[in-house]
């Protein structure tokens, strides 16, 4: 029966990722609950809605192994309280029993053989990043992914093995985003090949606040499954079996309207017109000259706005809206400042790119506005 003590800080850290886990309205009880696991020197904390599963090694004193399941969200809200250097977790007969300084907390328990296992192999292993470029490379792609699973497909990130490098890809159907030239250590995939992974899934990984600087992602095709793995903790999601758009053909080849201009500016002259844009369909429009760039947006009864931004031009003087949203979440993901804007007239697709990085796209449908 499990009999282990643990520094609360580690505890702490362990569960609150796990947590993310969890959904509050799972059907099955047991989902709803921490699988804890005291084995070889490690208090193993694990979670699944069965869509995601994340598991967790934190180093314990175990005097006796054993696993169990406990409420997660009361366990954690416990935990979280307390603010003694370490605790004493046993399992008595119905129950697990936590201890610290004049605290003693009874839980109630479900057996840990109704907990479904995260995966029943890692797999074959694709490749590893450096989690700092990981998590630079997925927040300037994973928000343009679909929210929703109607179409499964979008809903994911592609993860494709192009060159020495990787290239990820998302999109909704009315935005992509694309980075390209990923440096892998060690790649295993083969060029061309490509796995499509929940978006949920690479968010995780790329949220997770972990100290090891590597991640090695495994992917098994017997259970269709995929696993990164960081140090201690890995993270599990089911590959989704939908064939990707060919996103290639989107893309412009060339452009009649390039523009250069401030991430910072533009974002601020958003902001503003976007009080107005959401009482008139969420649209801002883009008036491009040579040295400026207007962004308007206006609405029957709420007002306009116009804001003027510093810009340089090449090629055609232009016009073209977007949905406002699509603007901030854009501006909003990339940190870089210098950026370029290049676009072929009003009902064709814009293109933001970062100045000096051929990598990066992010690609927006516009929308029609009568003149």
């Amino acid at each position: 029966m499990l009999k282990a003590t643990i520094l609360i800080e580690n505890l702490k850290e362990g569960i609150t990722l796990a947590h993310h886990a969890i959904s509050s309205r799972s059907p099955l009880p047991v989902l709803l609950n921490f699988l804890l696991e005291a084995k070889d020197g490690n208090l193993i904390i694990s979670a699944t809605d069965l869509e995601v599963g994340i598991r967790i090694k934190v180093p314990a004193k175990v005097d006796s192994e054993g696993q169990i399941t406990v409420p997660a969200k009361t366990f954690l809200d416990l935990v979280s309280s307390i603010s003694q250097d370490k605790i004493e977790l046993e399992e008595k007969e119905g129950g697990l029993e936590l201890r610290a300084s004049k605290l003693k907390t009874q839980f109630p328990i479900l057996s840990a053989n109704e907990f479904p296992k995260l995966y029943e192999e890692k797999g074959e292993k694709q490749a590893e990043f450096k989690k700092e470029l990981f998590d630079n490379a997925i927040s300037r792609v994973a928000f343009a992914a679909a929210l929703d699973s109607t179409r499964p497909a979008l809903s994911g990130v592609l993860v494709k093995r192009e060159g020495s490098g990787m290239t990820l890809v998302a999109t909704d159907g009315y935005r992509l985003s694309l980075k390209r030239d990923i440096q892998v250590k060690d790649p295993v995939k083969k060029e061309g090949e490509s796995l499509l992974v929940s978006a949920r899934v690479i968010k995780e990984v790329s949220g997770t606040k972990i100290k090891e600087s590597d991640i090695s992602l495994f992917a098994a095709s017997t259970s269709n499954q995929i696993l990164f793995e960081m140090g201690e903790t890995e993270i599990v999601g089911r590959l989704i079996e939908a064939e990707y758009p060919d996103y290639q053909k989107i893309i412009p080849e060339d452009s009649a309207t390039r523009v250069e201009f401030d991430r910072a500016d533009a974002l601020s002259a958003v902001r503003s017109c976007s009080v107005f844009a959401r009482e008139a369909a969420n649209i801002i429009k883009i008036s491009i000259t040579k040295e400026k760039m207007v962004f308007s947006a206006s609405a029957t009864g709420a007002g306009e706005n116009e804001a003027e931004i510093d810009a340089k031009t090449t090629g055609e003087e232009n016009e073209i809206a977007f949905n406002a949203k699509y603007l901030l979440d854009f501006l909003t993901n990339v940190d870089d400042e210098n950026l370029t804007f290049e676009m072929n007239g009003p009902l064709n697709s814009g293109v933001f790119r970062i100045a000096g990085d051929n990598s990066y796209l992010h690609l927006i449908m516009p929308i029609r506005v009568q003149a």
